[in-house]
């Protein structure tokens, strides 16, 4: 591998990571709030990508302005996710809240397969390749160093590193983030000062959604094919991220998401075979060595 490739690999890397760090920005949003595992989270990408590619396809959006189209995509399809990660937190979720940790991460496989069959039904279990050029084709904007960079790496890092800005900025910098981060500290405590929980984790499901059906879209113009059981194996990829980072420390998850990326691209490169693999084997590291992730730090419980 010469300095060229070696360097096409990283902004490859980059630009996946960078998918992978949105998802698992989402599950740790969810599990800093509730200490649950949502793995229904990853289906929401497929929702997601359904959603865009409906509005991507429709008669309305082929006539206007490209960068309306694209916002017009993006848009329907996180509001879309936003409200179905509302109503699964509060039909699935909220009854459940004060049960076992057992009783919820059973209910998080069982919706996660009913959004996966449902999708079969709703849509047909047959994958979708008929996307939109304007979304699928790739067009070289530069070159740097013999480093091609099209459009697609463009507006995909363009779109990730300013959705984490913005989620940086909800969390650290608004009462939302306060409430949320005082739920996550205690939530009796957060009930006994008056923050309205319910609101709080019922937006912290909207957000994490949200992202989940960016997400979506982007891997649907990255890899142009879409079917009811996509979001499987990225929203396994992007829990090790949140796990790989600190599952609940929300730089974790952003940090775990890149460096998995960088990893299954350049594992891809010299044994295709072995590109999913690699997220499994960054799981059993990171269980073995260091089980609160790069960034998490150790909890006491009292008992």
């Amino acid at each position: 591998m010469d300095v060229t490739q070696a360097l096409q690999l990283l902004v490859l890397g980059i630009a996946l990571g960078g998918i992978y760090a949105l998802i698992a920005l989402g599950y740790s949003m969810v599990y800093g709030v509730l200490r649950l595992i949502n793995f229904a989270h990853g289906d929401l990408i497929m929702v997601g990508a359904f959603l865009g590619y409906f509005v991507a396809k429709s008669p309305m959006a082929e006539g206007l302005p490209l960068p309306v189209r694209f916002a017009s995509v993006f848009a329907s399809a996180m509001l879309g996710c936003a409200m179905l990660g509302v109503l699964i937190e509060r039909c699935a979720y909220r009854p459940i809240r004060h049960q076992p940790r057992l009783t919820a991460l059973i209910t998080a496989i069982g919706v996660s397969l009913f959004l996966e069959y449902g999708g079969q039904v709703v849509f047909g279990a047959t994958p979708r390749q008929d996307l939109p050029l304007w979304l699928t084709e790739q067009n070289p904007l530069m070159q740097i160093f013999a480093v091609q960079i099209t459009d697609k790496h463009l507006l995909v890092l363009g779109g990730t590193f300013t959705l984490l800005a913005l989620m940086r900025f909800l969390v650290l910098n608004t009462l939302f983030g306060k409430a949320m981060r005082a739920i996550a500290q205690d939530m009796t405590a957060a009930y006994l000062v008056g923050i309205n929980v319910n609101r709080v984790i019922a937006l912290t499901f909207a957000l994490g959604s949200s992202l989940a059906a960016a997400s979506g879209v982007m891997l649907a113009m990255s890899y142009p094919k879409i079917d009811p059981l996509m979001g499987l194996m990225p929203g396994i990829k992007a829990f090790v991220a949140a796990v790989l980072g600190g599952i609940g420390d929300l730089p974790g998850a952003v940090l775990g998401g890149f460096v998995l990326g960088l990893a299954e691209t350049v594992v891809g490169y010299f044994a295709s075979g072995l590109r999913d693999a690699v997220a499994f084997t960054i799981l059993i590291l990171i269980l073995l060595l260091k089980p609160t992730g790069l960034l998490g730090k150790g909890m006491v419980e009292k008992v």
